[in-house]
């Protein structure tokens, strides 16, 4: 129930907060060459370009998913998402970085712009999150605020 125990004020500074994340990558990353783009991060960290990647698909098929079915169904057990994985098979280091910005970009308003519109009693929803346990749309805000301050934290890695 982390979100609705949130003063106004604060859950107005949280969506923004989670808004400003599409500015912190565009104003990164946008002006990277292609291989500057794809140079990994100490020890092995995301280069840009998986960065971006890695935080679209989980934005769209990690966040999102979790979020929908939370709202439209009772109880759902849902899946982690292995980023690591997903990187590997789908190759991120191949792929164009601005197109990976966009898509973390449409993902993320689409996400922001959907829990802004839940009603006060759909926030309560909730169900089990495999590796997590117990998780309600409550949690969600705050979960992708954690993400985005950890990937924060790696992009500042990379860039020292």
């Amino acid at each position: 129930m982390q979100y609705m125990k949130l003063t106004e004020v604060q859950r107005d500074e949280l969506m923004q907060s989670l808004g400003a994340m599409q500015a912190f990558l565009r104003e990164t990353f946008a002006t990277l060459s292609a291989e500057e783009a794809r140079l990994p991060g100490p020890n092995g960290a995301f280069s840009p370009v998986e960065q971006v990647w890695h935080l679209a698909d989980l934005e769209r098929e990690g966040f999102a998913v979790r979020i929908q079915r939370l709202q439209t169904e009772c109880n759902p057990a849902l899946s982690d998402f292995d980023g690591t994985t997903v990187a590997r098979e789908r190759d991120y280091k191949s792929l164009s970085l601005l197109a990976g910005l966009a898509a973390f970009e449409a993902s993320r308003s689409a996400n922001i712009s959907f829990l802004q519109s839940l009603s006060p009693e759909a926030w309560s929803r909730s169900g089990t999150q495999e590796g997590v346990g117990p998780v309600s749309l409550c949690d969600m805000p705050t979960f992708l605020q954690q993400h985005d301050q950890a990937h924060i934290a790696e992009i500042h890695e990379w860039q020292r």
